[in-house]
């Protein structure tokens, strides 16, 4: 088993995934206020797929979409981290950094500061020269913690996601990104 690497901030790790991460991430993956921007609500037996998938990446690549719990107040609220976007896209294949946090912890600038350690951890152990990042067009507060995090937003690269249906209300998205002159100038 490959570990992969822990990250730390000031108030999260990010970490592997556990087996009790497992129920508490079913639960968010059915709630409708946090799947607003995607598809549909998960149910327990592909939430636990995406989890399989996620710890999959992690032994390929070593590292990916961590399960992150706050220093002594949460064990786990969601994930956090990076994840290869090889969907067919003009911009792809690219590295996304993304998240997906239960609803209690949102507004306390978690995504912000795990974001902010993917980034680092893109830019300094991976050597990445880009690391982009999508959402739908009315998904404001995640392009609020992207434009947080020093994305911009390229216009010119939003697109329709292939995944999804032809007039599907979410299929329109925005794409945000990074590049490593921009990061190094903002750190």
């Amino acid at each position: 088993m490959r570990a992969g690497p822990e990250l730390r901030t000031d108030r999260l790790v990010l970490r592997r995934w556990r087996d009790g991460d497992r129920g508490p991430f079913a639960a968010l993956n059915t709630d409708p206020v946090v799947m607003e921007h995607f598809p549909g609500p998960l149910n327990r037996t592909k939430s636990d797929d995406f989890v399989d998938r996620i710890e999959a990446g992690f032994e390929e690549r070593g590292y990916g979409l961590w399960a992150v719990e706050v220093s002594d107040v949460a064990p786990f609220i969601g994930f956090i981290g990076l994840n290869p976007a090889t969907f067919d896209a003009p911009f792809t294949p690219a590295l996304e950094v993304g998240w997906r946090l239960d609803r209690a912890h949102w507004g306390q600038g978690y995504a912000t500061e795990g974001g902010r350690a993917s980034l680092e951890f893109a830019f300094g152990e991976l050597g990445v020269d880009e690391v982009v990042s999508f959402t739908t067009v009315r998904n404001d507060r995640s392009r609020r913690v992207m434009e947080r995090l020093g994305l911009r937003h390229d216009g010119d690269g939003d697109f329709d996601h292939p995944n999804l249906p032809h007039g599907h209300p979410i299929r329109p998205h925005v794409l945000y990104r990074i590049d490593r002159a921009a990061w190094e100038s903002k750190a």
